[in-house]
């Protein structure tokens, strides 16, 4: 977990942001929001908001009342509680790629399986740059549809201590998710935050049914949504920035309202994905400079709302390869998120192709990035010690430092040294194989796999789990 000591950067002017919130309320409640579900309909017709079919038109004043019991941040317990953290406030986290259905690990590009799931989860336990491995690193394509939810959920309880999620693929799904971590935590779940679930906003201005499901459970018990409208500027928004931070805003703060009017007080997040498509050949495009001014506002939104707020990055590339586009991209995106005071950005290790792949040497990649950031916003010590007078006093005119007493104290820590990136001399990294970054990186990984040690699990908690997945496998018919 980082803390933000360093200023934001909040590129909208006081006239902007009031010109934004007009946009959002005017969207709200003149062209409304579709929920395609009865019992949403039900709570906001409960709370007197208008409804045409099963478009709520939503009173502007009414959505800032609900959004207003939000918790502005919140305690996060793992199951190790050295691994817990604070989600809001200065605080950020991060975690890997989600979601992908596709895996590559060097040359090899194919369907995702559980083995992959499994090893990008141990890649995110070893790593402690990684506060959270996810609900659904990539698709386990080898396993049948219904059940396959299960074993991602036993595989994020046995593989990590870290905190825990739950893929929203499935009505099924979100409730085994709720049902696996009261295994874990027993009756803290009723009291504390120990899981969450992420959903997606079927933009333009569509809550669907699968996630209103997922939204109404978590609502119910208690446990954080990550609220996130998909934004693609010129296909899911407007080909405008200004125009598709306000259907944003209307698509998401709608969504924590409801959530606020079945639970007040329930925690919860506002969630961002704002990118843009390639107007030529319809493909999403990320890391541009778009993206970049969207990821700063929707920092500066959330935090006129006081709501913890989810960046759309993440070291997100559409490059095929983890090449140079690939870092650009990614960094461009990631250090927007940075910069902008994102509370937990999803996608921070493997994200590769538009999302489509998780790439085992994009992670090494991206956490030598990730790395990189974190040691850039940790504030720098300056006292009388750090001006290291002794060391100009044992220098002095025109010698060197290399061998110096003060150098000689600090060289293993004194500098950022990355895992990936490369030092060495021409003639050396011939020598060595003349590999590129993506070369390098696939030795990184396989270490960091080999090194691995599960983490100690209770045998009755774990004979339990095993019992659930076996018994609910069975009930799903797989």
């Amino acid at each position: 977990m980082l803390a933000h000591h360093y200023p934001y950067l909040e590129p909208v002017t006081p006239d902007g942001l009031d010109t934004l919130e007009r946009g959002w309320q005017r969207l709200v409640s003149e062209i409304g929001i579709r929920f395609d579900h009865p019992e949403a309909l039900s709570v906001f017709h409960e709370h007197g908001q208008r409804i045409d079919g099963d478009v709520v038109h939503l009173d502007p004043a009414w959505v800032l009342e609900m959004v207003a019991k939000a918790p502005s941040e919140f305690a996060f317990h793992a199951r190790n509680p050295e691994r817990s953290f604070v989600l809001g406030g200065a605080h950020s986290v991060f975690t890997i790629v989600q979601g992908a259905p596709f895996v590559r690990r060097g040359d090899e590009r194919r369907d995702a399986e559980l083995r992959d799931v499994e090893d990008l989860m141990r890649l995110a336990h070893v790593n402690p740059e990684y506060d959270l491995p996810g609900m659904w690193p990539c698709e386990p394509n080898d396993l049948p549809l219904d059940s396959r939810h299960l074993d991602v959920l036993r595989a994020n309880v046995v593989l990590t201590d870290k905190a825990m999620g739950t893929h929203a693929i499935s009505k099924a799904s979100v409730e085994d998710g709720l049902a696996v971590a009261r295994i874990v935590f027993g009756d803290r779940i009723d009291r504390e935050v120990v899981t969450y679930v992420n959903i997606n906003v079927n933009s333009p201005l569509v809550y669907d049914e699968r996630m209103l499901d997922a939204l109404l459970i978590y609502a119910r018990a208690g446990q954080p949504v990550f609220v996130v409208p998909f934004l693609l500027m010129g296909a899911m928004a407007p080909a405008s920035t200004p125009a598709a931070l306000v259907q944003q805003l209307a698509e998401g703060l709608a969504g924590i309202a409801l959530i606020q009017a079945v639970n007040p007080g329930c925690p919860c997040v506002l969630g961002s994905f704002l990118s843009t498509t390639d107007l030529k050949n319809g493909s999403p495009a990320f890391g541009g400079p778009e993206s970049h001014f969207g990821l700063l506002a929707s920092g500066q939104l959330a935090r006129r709302y006081r709501l913890p707020w989810r960046a759309g990055g993440g070291s997100l590339t559409s490059s095929p390869l983890p090449d140079a586009q690939a870092a650009w991209e990614g960094m461009n995106t990631m250090q927007a998120a940075f910069l902008a005071g994102a509370n937990i950005q999803l996608h921070c290790g493997g994200w590769l192709e538009g999302g489509l792949v998780a790439s085992f040497e994009k992670l090494v990649l991206d956490l030598d990035m990730l790395r990189t950031l974190i040691r850039e916003f940790t504030p720098v010590d300056i006292d009388e010690a750090a001006l290291a007078f002794g060391a100009h006093d044992e220098v002095r005119h025109g010698g060197h430092f290399l061998g110096a007493a003060h150098t000689m104290e600090r060289f293993r820590d004194c500098f950022h040294r990355p895992e990936l990136a490369t030092t060495d001399n021409f003639q050396r990294w011939t020598k060595d194989g003349a590999f590129d970054a993506a070369r390098r990186a696939t030795p990184i990984w396989q270490r960091m796999l080999a090194d691995y040690e599960p983490p100690p699990i209770d045998a009755a908690l774990r004979d339990e789990l095993d019992e659930f997945v076996a018994r609910r496998r069975r009930e799903l018919g797989d």
